[in-house]
C-alpha cells in the first residue's frame, strides 16, 4: 500500500503525517510530495529519513493514495494525473468540491457514497467539517430548515505565514510580510476568503453551499459570517438553527451525545463549554451553550469548536483513506 501526502511540506502536511502515524495505517511506502523548490527536503516520519519527491516522480510511483494539501491550483492540475495512474485522490481544496461529478465527504456522514469510481474525492471546508458533523443526526432527526452562522477561526485556517504574521505582531511589535490586510494580534476582523459580488466572502459561501450538498438538502436556509481571530488552537462557530419538526432541547441534549465524533461539554454552572485552547490536538468536534432560541418557537443555539488542522483537515483526509482501505475499495495498484 503506497500512500503519498502532496504538500507535505505545508501545516496541514505535517499534521497529515502525525495523524497517519496515530491511526497505524498499513502503508509499505509512504512518498512524501512537494513543489520543485522543496524538493530533495529530508524530512522523518516514524523514525525514518524521507527524501520528497516532485509531482512528476510520485505520479511515477503510482500510490494507491494520495491526500493532497497543497492549493487548489495544483491540484486541478495534478489530481487527474494521479488518477490516470489508478490513483485514489482525497484532495484538501477547494478545486473539486462543488464538481457535480464529485463527492464532498466527512467519513461519518457520507463515506458509504464512495465508488471504485471515485478516483476524485473532495475534503470539505474545515468550517463546514466540523457544522456537519455536529448537526448531521439533528438534521436527519428534526430537518434543519435555517442555519445562521458566525465563525471566529483560528489563524492556522490561514496558513504557516498567517502563523508568522501573529508571532511577529507579538513579539516584535510589527510583521515583515504580512498577509492580511490589518494585523491581527489584539484585533479580529470578518474577512475569510475572497469578498464576492453579493457582499459574502467566499468562505461564507462555502459554509452554504458544502453544507446543502454534504446533506443533500439544498433548500436549506443558510447564512454566515467568518471572522478571523488571533487563535491558533481551532475554529469556532455559534450557530443558530431553525428545525421544520419539533425539538425540545432535552431531545436535542441527547442526539449531540450519541453523535459519532461529537463529544458534548455543556456545564455552564462549572464554566464549562469548548474553546480551541482544549480542542488544539484533538479529532473530535466539541458543542456547548445548547439553549433554546427564545425569541423563536422551534429554534436552538449552540457553540461548536474543533482543531481546524485536525477533523477540519488531515483527519477527516486520512479517515477518508481508512475507509477505501477497510472496505477494500482500493486494490494496490500494480505496476
Amino acid at each position: 500500500m503506497k500512500l503519498a501526502i502532496v504538500g507535505a511540506t505545508g501545516m496541514v502536511g505535517g499534521v497529515m503525517r502525525e495523524v497517519l502515524a496515530e491511526r497505524k495505517l498499513p502503508i509499505s511506502e509512504l512518498i512524501l510530495v512537494a513543489s520543485p523548490r522543496s524538493a530533495g527536503k529530508k524530512i522523518t516520519y516514524e523514525g525514518k529519513e524521507y527524501t520528497v519527491v516532485t509531482m512528476d516522480d510520485a505520479v511515477a510511483l503510482r500510490p494507491d493514495i494520495a491526500i493532497f494539501s497543497a492549493g487548489g491550483g495544483t491540484s486541478k492540475e495534478w489530481a487527474p494525473k494521479f488518477a490516470e495512474v489508478g490513483t485514489f485522490v482525497i484532495d484538501n481544496s477547494s478545486a473539486w468540491r462543488m464538481d457535480p461529478d464529485k463527492l464532498l465527504v466527512v467519513p461519518e456522514i457520507n463515506a458509504d457514497l464512495i465508488t471504485e469510481e471515485d478516483r476524485i474525492i473532495a475534503n470539505p471546508n474545515c468550517s463546514t467539517i466540523q457544522l456537519v458533523v455536529a448537526l448531521h443526526d439533528l438534521h436527519r432527526t428534526f430537518e434543519i430548515d435555517r442555519m445562521v452562522i458566525s465563525t471566529y477561526q483560528s489563524i492556522t485556517g490561514t496558513g504557516v505565514n498567517a502563523v508568522r504574521q501573529f508571532n511577529e505582531e507579538r513579539e516584535l511589535g510589527k510583521a515583515e510580510a504580512p498577509v492580511y490586510p490589518y494585523p491581527i494580534d489584539k484585533n479580529c476582523f470578518p474577512h475569510g476568503g475572497d469578498f464576492l459580488d453579493n457582499g459574502y466572502t467566499s468562505e461564507e459561501m462555502k459554509l452554504v453551499h458544502e453544507t446543502r450538498k454534504i446533506y443533500n438538502s439544498p433548500d436549506i436556509k443558510i447564512t454566515a459570517t467568518v471572522v478571523r481571530i488571533p487563535v491558533v488552537g481551532g475554529h469556532s462557530e455559534a450557530v443558530n438553527i431553525s428545525f421544520k419538526k419539533s425539538a425540545t432541547i432535552e431531545a436535542v441534549n441527547k442526539i449531540l451525545r450519541e453523535t459519532p465524533g461529537v463529544t458534548v461539554v455543556d456545564d455552564p454552572s462549572n464554566n464549562a463549554y469548548p474553546m480551541p485552547l482544549y480542542a488544539e490536538g484533538k479529532d473530535d468536534v466539541f458543542v456547548g451553550r445548547i439553549r433554546k432560541d427564545e425569541s423563536h418557537d422551534n429554534a436552538i443555539d449552540l457553540w461548536i469548536v474543533s482543531d481546524n488542522l485536525r477533523k477540519g483537515a488531515a483527519t477527516n483526509a486520512v479517515q477518508i483513506a481508512q475507509y477505501l482501505i477497510k472496505n477494500n475499495i482500493i486494490a494496490p495498484v500494480t505496476v
